[in-house]
């Protein structure tokens, strides 16, 4: 008896593609703990990749040591970053006055816009901040438990990152040996070409992240000094480290960089000068850093960047935020090489046709003399037309 494949209608396929996705989705909800450090360790290892081989062919090290060396040299920069950023934050506290008092003025100076436009006295603004926050103590309590376990699970994950980059790093070949053996010799060619474009696309966004994040920062701290913003070097570098989380991370540094203002600034004007030093780093960023310095490689149209965005920041907060443009630039190299899944890597890309016409879209044609009809080749980009047409019969007579 001859085996024969099964073929579903579409409403089946699409219940099985939706039932796929909620399981893949669940799962990593679930695993997230366990999953997002191995992601990250993942990219972070893509990316130390050619430091590895500089170490192991350039300099002619045992393979062991160049990925050691890799590591420390990955994990040193971090922590270079940390301890810079944790400098100007001491500086910081050393004005913990200063920025009490800050807070005290702008804080009368809202409750006396309160009681000009809403007729409120100071004791009825308190009795009734009073009360709406009474029955938020708990909620609160939750949110700094939670937060507190948060921190610890960072910790955590900050120790397990550089060991698994380390582990991915020591044993690629055999992985890369392991999905050989998942599929017939005659796909390793394409297998070889996805995980090339894979590299290729992770490695040059991530540099043009990691220099994107430097320049962005630089600027926006010569911005901020300009304006006489203090703690500017401070706020400049949390606005290129949120810049790394596309379209919502330099919303979240505006805000942050406008709270530090007024705590650090009783004048309210200079809000204005910060929300003037975004905006125009933001079109610097936009049309000069991002088209030069990230990568083409990884073309993915904002539609699809920004849902990933929010479906990660759903899924995994911060880390998903950060490891949504990354997965989905994976998933289109996967789905450009598969025939069957080439519609959907064609879906997240960013290539926008001009005009698109249901009944006439252009392809070569040839004449089919016997028939007398215009036929369209079947591979070809061209011109469909829903009607046959017809010759002239006393032309051809």
């Amino acid at each position: 008896m001859n085996n024969s494949t099964l073929h579903f209608p579409f409403y089946a396929k699409f219940a099985f593609t939706l039932l796929s996705l909620v399981l893949i989705l669940g799962s990593f909800y679930l695993a997230q703990s366990i999953v997002i450090p191995l992601l990250m360790s993942l990219l972070f290892a893509i990316l130390l990749r050619p430091v590895v081989i500089f170490f192991n062919l350039k300099l002619h090290l045992p393979h062991v040591i160049a990925v050691i060396l890799s590591v420390i040299l990955f994990v040193l920069f971090f922590v270079g970053i940390m301890y810079f950023i944790s400098l100007q934050i001491g500086d910081m506290a050393n004005d913990w006055g200063k920025i009490k008092q800050n807070v005290s003025i702008h804080a009368n100076n809202l409750q006396e816009f309160v009681r000009e436009r809403f007729n409120l006295s100071k004791t009825e603004q308190k009795r009734l901040l009073n009360d709406a926050t009474k029955g938020s103590m708990e909620t609160g309590k939750q949110i700094v438990s939670t937060t507190l376990l948060s921190f610890s699970d960072v910790l955590v994950n900050l120790m397990l990152i550089p060991i698994y980059t380390f582990l991915i790093l020591l044993y690629r070949t055999h992985f890369i040996k392991f999905l050989c053996k998942l599929f017939k010799p005659e796909h390793h060619l394409k297998l070889r070409e996805i995980l090339k474009q894979i590299k290729v696309s992770v490695q040059s966004y991530i540099v043009g992240l990691l220099i994107e994040m430097v320049v962005v920062s630089v600027l926006t701290a010569v911005g901020f000094m300009i304006i006489g913003l203090k703690y500017a070097i401070l706020l400049g570098i949390l606005t290129g480290l949120l810049n790394l989380i596309p379209y919502i991370g330099i919303l979240i540094a505006g805000v942050i960089s406008v709270v530090a203002s007024l705590t650090g600034n009783a004048d309210l004007s200079i809000v204005l000068g910060i929300l003037i030093v975004n905006v125009v780093v933001q079109l610097i960023d936009n049309n000069l850093l991002v088209p030069m310095i990230v990568s083409s490689k990884v073309e993915i149209n904002a539609l699809v960047s920004i849902v990933g965005i929010i479906i990660g920041g759903a899924l995994g907060g911060f880390s998903g935020m950060f490891l949504a443009i990354p997965l989905i630039a994976i998933l289109k190299v996967i789905f450009d090489k598969i025939e069957s899944l080439e519609p959907w890597g064609y879906l997240m890309g960013d290539d926008l046709p001009k005009t698109y016409e249901w009944r006439r879209i252009k392809l070569p044609q040839f004449h089919d003399n016997a028939t007398d009809t215009i036929n369209v080749h079947p591979n070809a980009d061209v011109k469909i037309f829903t009607e046959t047409t017809t010759k002239d019969n006393n032309q051809t007579q």
